[in-house]
């Protein structure tokens, strides 16, 4: 019987495979039978998660780049060529908030960090659309396939002291929708853009501002547990169903749709 969710001999690169979420992110893909491009920019974490990978029957590379960085990008497009000869999708997981970008509740908002601000946009955004410009020729040129972007409840919420990532995923939205109609005019069904929009995962790059050192929730932490409906953080595996539905044949009249995994977190009006 055929199972349009499989990802069978389907080549797909994930951004930002280094991470938390990119972990599982490129694990549930190889579940699901496709070859998975690890990239990021930490050699040894994505080894090492190749390894795993190939340990349980799956198939994968690492892919060491910079997804700000284009020739990192064209030097890690040519290595999967190489390797498989296509690329049937990709995941733009790469992404992410840095401290001087943070809006302390202290600090002028008339006096912010322009500099980090555009360090998060540049990381987000463009971070983005560059891998899609370099993996999406190659998409392109063989015919088909799907591209999903990451996006965050914050793109549509007012998420206080998170300004730049705001602005970097509410980019991401629009992005996501524009270039899936472009994608539909000039090429029909087979290329597909879609995107994801997480609520709160404990990553590398909230974690101090959501817990204390000893574990225990921060006054932030706790908000968002509160408005949460339910009562918890997300598990990175959580957000792996609706990301190969995306990638895989079953979601293949969806394009330019926001899929929010949340917990409820942005339907709850507080009442």
């Amino acid at each position: 019987m055929k199972n349009d969710f499989s990802l069978q001999g389907k080549v797909i690169v994930v951004t930002g495979a280094t991470g938390i979420l990119g972990e599982a992110f490129v694990n549930a893909i190889a579940d699901a039978g496709g070859i998975v491009g690890v990239l990021g920019r930490n050699e040894k974490i994505a080894d090492k998660r190749v390894a795993t990978i190939m340990d349980q029957g799956g198939e994968a590379v690492a892919l060491i780049a910079d997804v700000t960085n284009e020739q990192d990008l064209i030097n890690a497009r040519e290595k999967m060529l190489s390797k498989y000869g296509k690329i049937d999708g990709l995941v733009n997981g790469a992404g992410g908030n840095i401290p001087d970008a943070v809006i302390e509740p202290g600090k002028d908002i008339f006096q912010l960090n322009m500099s980090a601000l555009q360090e998060v946009m540049n990381l987000n955004l463009f971070g983005t659309i560059l891998p899609t410009q370099i993996f999406g020729e190659v998409i392109k040129n063989g015919g088909s396939g799907s591209i999903v972007n990451i996006s965050s409840v914050a793109a549509d919420h007012a998420v206080t002291r998170v300004l730049g990532y705001s602005l970097a995923k509410s980019s991401i939205d629009s992005y996501t929708k524009w270039f899936a109609v472009e994608l539909a005019n000039r090429f029909g069904d087979k290329i597909r853009m879609n995107s994801i929009a997480p609520g709160f995962f404990l990553a590398e790059q909230n974690r101090t501002l959501l817990t204390n050192a000893d574990g225990s929730l921060t006054e932030r932490g706790n908000l968002i547990i509160q408005n949460t409906p339910f009562s918890r953080f997300g598990n990175p595996e959580e957000l792996t169903g609706a990301l190969v539905w995306l990638l895989s044949d079953a979601s293949k009249f969806v394009s330019g749709t926001k899929i929010t995994v949340d917990g409820g977190f942005s339907v709850n009006s507080g009442v």
